[in-house]
């Protein structure tokens, strides 16, 4: 029994536990990857006011130390089950069973696939969505990385100083992510950027990507691609069905939360990626994260004052 679970150990979800913890209350994190989210496949977290660039893992890591610093148990299980049970929210998981007065959901996004036929087949033969996962096996080969967001220019930077050539693939005429990004890659000499061009589909050779189709979008030429890898950075999609018969979601299956975080199911708040929002940022998850945790706390204490 605590008196407040948080969903996922992201920086929204550690930061909401860091500052419930701070308020007095008993925190449960249950994350069923790795602490820290997604933000661990990042090279560089830069833009954040304040604070120094460091690599996503230094970050998660710092901020994982603090929220245990703090008096928060975090412990790796996967949730199964949500349920409401005498006026607690009680949480089935993959080791055991728990219960609380709040629930934070901080349960984050997953990436988005291009949907192209033997792409699942060739994830980690070839198909990656992390560079700083991936990028090692792939040293010193030519790669292609596919968006135009951050974390697409992003990755093709990591690459470029690993791999013999990055091609950086694009639907649209510009790019959504940072200008800066854009113009290093263009300064980088084993570096193509293939604007208005998308990936048709996937050349392999007993089982290992060896090449992709191109399609320029302007002209409807094609023409292919010879790569060892390809690494795919177009946007993500939220984890949101376990939880979504209880609390209410948007039509992308977001969950719906006001600027307190609190969603249609009293007691339970959403902070981060997983929200329905206009800006997913590092920035925005923390911000929710604090947001919430202090929402909760107070909605914990209400309980116990009986009001």
């Amino acid at each position: 029994m605590y008196d407040i679970i948080v969903a996922g150990g992201g920086p929204a979800g550690l930061t909401a536990a860091m500052y419930a913890a701070r308020s007095g209350k008993d925190v449960l994190v249950l994350e069923s990857r790795s602490v820290g989210g997604q933000i661990c496949d990042s090279p560089q977290v830069s833009g954040c006011p304040g604070l120094p660039d460091v690599t996503g893992v230094q970050f998660a890591g710092t901020l994982a130390r603090q929220a245990q610093e703090q008096g928060v148990h975090i412990r790796k299980e996967t949730i199964t089950f949500l349920r409401t049970q005498n006026g607690l929210l009680e949480l089935t998981t993959d080791r055991g069973r728990y219960s609380a007065v709040s629930l934070i959901l901080a349960n984050g996004v997953t990436h988005r696939k291009l949907g192209l036929d033997g792409e699942d087949r060739l994830i980690g033969s070839g198909v990656s969505y992390c560079a700083l996962c991936d990028g090692a096996s792939v040293q010193n080969r030519p790669v292609a990385v596919v968006g135009g967001g951050d974390t697409a220019l992003q990755e093709a930077l990591f690459l470029a100083e690993r791999c013999s050539k990055v091609t950086l693939i694009h639907r649209r005429d510009l790019f959504r992510g940072d200008s800066r990004f854009a113009a290093q890659l263009r300064r980088q000499e084993n570096v193509e950027i293939l604007l208005s061009h998308q990936v048709d589909a996937l050349r392999s050779d007993a089982d290992r990507l060896t090449g992709l189709l191109l399609t320029d979008l302007k002209t409807g030429q094609q023409r292919e691609l010879a790569v060892d890898g390809l690494f795919i950075a177009v946007g993500q999609e939220p984890c949101n069905q376990l939880f979504s018969t209880l609390v209410m979601t948007d039509e992308r299956g977001y969950f719906l939360a006001g600027e307190d975080c609190a969603t249609s199911l009293p007691g339970v708040f959403a902070a981060g990626d997983c929200r329905a929002k206009t800006v997913r940022r590092l920035i925005t998850a923390v911000s929710d994260g604090a947001v919430a945790g202090l929402a909760a706390s107070r909605y914990v204490d209400s309980r116990r004052d009986g009001t």
